[in-house]
């Protein structure tokens, strides 16, 4: 299993995770913070767990990229 978690309200918009995963991750027209597809929100905490481990590599990227280090990758 695949865990991706985005705190979304500490986001500043600066757009690298869709650059770097334009799958998982997308700009809101609404408030220009970024979204993390198809997640589950608790708390301000947009989780997405996934069985396909072949995500790990994009998400990385984009986590890696991140300036304020506000996503995570976890493999269980």
């Amino acid at each position: 299993m695949v865990i991706i978690t985005l705190q979304r309200d500490k986001c500043i918009g600066c757009n690298y995770c869709v650059e770097m995963d334009p799958v998982h991750f997308q700009m809101s027209k609404k408030d220009g913070k970024s979204v993390l597809l198809h997640s589950q929100n608790a708390k301000g905490f947009f989780t997405l767990k996934s069985p396909n481990h072949t995500i790990v590599e994009s998400c990385e990227l984009a986590a890696k990229a991140c300036p304020v280090k506000i996503i995570s990758v976890k493999e269980t």
